[in-house]
C-alpha cells in the first residue's frame, strides 16, 4: 500500500492532539483528547502522566479510524509537546510523582533567590531559560529544599515527551528544544550544564541523552503499536517543543519572520542562526536543530483572559449563543465592533496568572485602570483583549533588541480563528498579519520534521511551499495611530502597580 500520510502528535497543556496530514500539509483527519489539571494547593499545577499517555495513544488511534486510514499508509510520526514539564520516574519509567506543569508556581521563592544571585545570571546566559518557577531547574531546587519524596527516590527526571518515548521505545532521549527549556542545558554546547545540575543536586545519569529534532525512534513496542493502530516499524521523529515547531509549521523560519501564537497562553518567537541571550533576561533562547535556535517570549495570559471575561461579563453573549447554537466567545468579540480603540480610555493589565515575559513576575496581577460609570462590559472586554496584545507587543520590542526589526508576522493558535481579534492585532502592531489555512502549526511542524528525518523532505525550509495560507489581515492606519498614543500609557501601568502586587502577595 502507498505510504502517503504523516502524523503530527502534539502533547499540549490541556490535551493531546493527533493530526494526519498529506505531504502538502492539508489536514486529512484529527482527534483531540483532553485531560485535567489538578491543583492540590493554590499555586500547584499537576497532571497524571499515565492519563496523558492514554490520551496520546487514543488520539492517534481515533484520528486514523475516522478516515479509515491503514497503518501501512503512514510514513512517519513527528512529536511536539509543551515545555517545562517535570516528572520523577523510577528505573522502569514508571511515574513516582505527578507531572508538574509550566504553570506551577510553588517555587517562586527559589526563583527569586536564584535570579538575585550572580549564579542566576550565569545560568540564564548559558541555558537561555529565564529564571522563573516554570523552569524544571527551579522546580528541582524546590524539591531539594523541601525534601520532596519523589525527588529523593527518582532514578530519572523526565519531561512528558521523554516519559512517553522512554515507555514506547525503551530509549532515554530528549530533543534539544525540550532540553533547552529545562534550565539545565547549555544551548551553546548542546550539552547538560554541570553548574545547573549541581544547583539541583542531580546527576547527568538521571537525565536523557540530548538529540537533534531529526533523531528517529525505531522499534515501537508491539502493545503500544496495536493500541495506536500503527505498525511497529513506524518511525517517530523526536521533533521539538510546541513553540519552535509552530514557527516551522507556519513558515516563520527566516530572520525577521515572527510567529505569534495565542491559545490559553501565548508567545512570540523568531528563529535565529546563532544563540542570543543578554543580561536583561527578558526573552528565552532555545536550541532547536544543529544550526537553528528559537528566540522569543511567552505570556501566561492569552485565551485564558478571554475565557475569564466571558465567564464574568459575557452572560448575555452566552445566553444568545446557547439559544442559537453559536460560540459564546466569538459572539462576545463580535459585539465589540462599535467600541473605539482604547476602549474609552480604559486599560487592562492582563496578568491573571502572574506573568512570564516581559516582566517574569509570578506575583503580577490583573487590573483595570481608568474605569468610570460610563464604561460597559463591552468596554471591559475590549480593554482585556487589547491588554493581551499590548503585552505581546512589549515582548516583541524586547525581542527586536536581539533580532532586529520584525518584517513579517504569522499568527496561529485559537485566537487566529477570530477575525476581529486578529484585526485588533494588526491595528495595534501596525503590521500585516499572515494566517495559515490550518491552525495546527505545531503538529504540521512536527510532521515535517519527521518527513525530513526519514528522507522524504530535502530540508526544513521546503515547508514554506507546503503551508496552505488564507488571506492576510492588514492594519487600519487610523486605529494604529490611536493605539500608538495609548501604548506608552499601558507600559507605565505595570511599573506603577508592581509594588502593590508584591504587597498583595505577602498577605496571608
Amino acid at each position: 500500500m502507498n505510504k502517503r500520510f504523516v502524523i503530527g502528535l502534539d502533547i499540549g497543556t490541556t490535551s493531546a492532539k493527533a493530526v494526519v496530514f498529506d505531504r502538502s500539509g492539508h489536514v486529512i483527519s484529527e482527534h483531540e483528547e483532553g485531560y485535567p489539571t489538578l491543583h492540590e494547593q493554590p499555586s500547584w499545577s499537576e497532571q497524571d502522566p499515565l492519563s496523558i499517555e492514554q490520551a496520546a495513544i487514543t488520539s492517534i488511534r481515533l484520528a486514523l479510524q475516522y478516515k479509515h486510514i491503514s497503518p501501512d499508509e503512514i510514513i512517519s510520526v513527528g512529536l511536539s509537546s509543551a515545555m517545562h514539564s517535570l516528572i520523577c520516574a523510577d528505573e522502569h519509567n514508571e511515574p513516582i510523582s505527578p507531572l508538574i506543569t509550566w504553570a506551577d508556581r510553588r517555587s517562586i521563592k527559589q526563583a527569586d533567590e536564584l535570579k538575585a544571585s550572580p549564579e542566576g545570571e550565569n545560568i540564564y546566559l548559558k541555558s537561555g531559560t529565564p529564571i522563573h518557577p516554570m523552569s524544571p531547574l527551579i522546580k528541582l531546587i524546590w524539591m531539594k529544599e523541601n525534601q520532596y519524596t519523589p525527588y529523593l527516590n527518582a532514578a530519572k527526571f523526565l519531561s512528558i515527551k521523554e516519559f512517553l518515548t522512554s515507555r514506547w521505545f525503551g530509549i532515554d532521549a530528549v530533543d534539544y528544544s525540550i532540553a533547552s527549556a529545562t534550565g539545565l542545558f547549555n544551548i551553546h554546547t548542546r550539552s547538560w550544564n554541570h553548574e545547573a545540575l549541581k544547583l539541583a543536586s542531580i546527576e547527568e545519569s538521571q537525565l536523557s541523552k540530548p538529540v537533534p529534532a531529526s533523531y528517529i525512534f525505531n522499534g515501537l513496542k508491539p502493545q503500544i503499536a496495536e493500541a495506536m493502530g500503527l505498525n511497529c516499524d513506524t518511525p517517530f521523529a523526536a521533533g521539538g517543543s510546541d513553540g519552535p515547531l509552530a514557527n516551522l509549521g507556519i513558515g516563520a523560519i527566516e530572520p525577521g519572520e515572527a510567529a505569534i501564537t495565542i491559545g490559553t497562553s501565548g508567545a512570540i518567537r523568531q528563529m535565529s542562526k546563532a544563540p542570543h541571550t543578554d543580561r536583561h533576561q527578558e526573552t528565552f533562547c532555545y536550541a532547536f536543530t544543529d544550526d537553528l535556535w528559537v528566540l522569543g517570549g511567552p505570556t501566561n495570559n492569552g485565551g485564558n483572559v478571554l475565557k475569564w471575561l466571558k465567564d464574568v461579563l459575557g452572560h448575555e453573549a452566552a445566553a444568545n449563543a446557547l439559544q442559537n447554537g453559536e460560540d459564546p466567545s466569538a459572539l462576545l468579540i463580535q459585539s465589540l465592533e462599535e467600541i473605539e480603540p482604547g476602549a474609552g480610555k480604559l486599560l487592562f493589565l492582563p496578568y491573571l496568572s502572574g506573568e512570564r515575559a516581559p516582566h517574569w513576575d509570578a506575583n503580577a496581577k490583573g487590573a483595570f485602570v481608568g474605569l468610570t460609570v460610563n464604561h460597559t462590559h463591552q468596554h471591559m472586554v475590549k480593554a482585556g483583549l487589547e491588554g493581551v496584545l499590548f503585552n505581546i507587543l512589549t515582548i516583541k520590542n524586547s525581542l527586536e533588541r536581539l533580532t532586529g526589526d520584525t518584517k513579517s508576522i504569522y499568527a496561529s493558535g485559537g485566537f487566529a480563528r477570530s477575525k476581529e481579534w486578529v484585526q485588533m492585532m494588526a491595528d495595534i502592531f501596525g503590521k500585516e498579519i499572515k494566517l495559515p489555512l490550518s491552525h495546527q502549526s505545531s503538529s504540521w511542524g512536527a510532521a515535517w520534521i519527521s518527513l525530513h528525518a526519514v528522507g522524504e523532505a530535502a530540508n526544513l525550509t521546503g515547508i514554506k511551499d507546503k503551508i496552505p495560507m488564507t488571506d492576510a489581515v492588514y492594519p487600519d492606519l487610523e486605529k494604529h495611530k490611536r493605539y500608538q498614543e495609548i501604548y506608552p500609557i499601558f507600559q507605565n501601568v505595570y511599573d506603577a502597580l508592581k509594588p502593590t502586587f508584591h504587597d498583595l502577595s505577602k498577605l496571608q
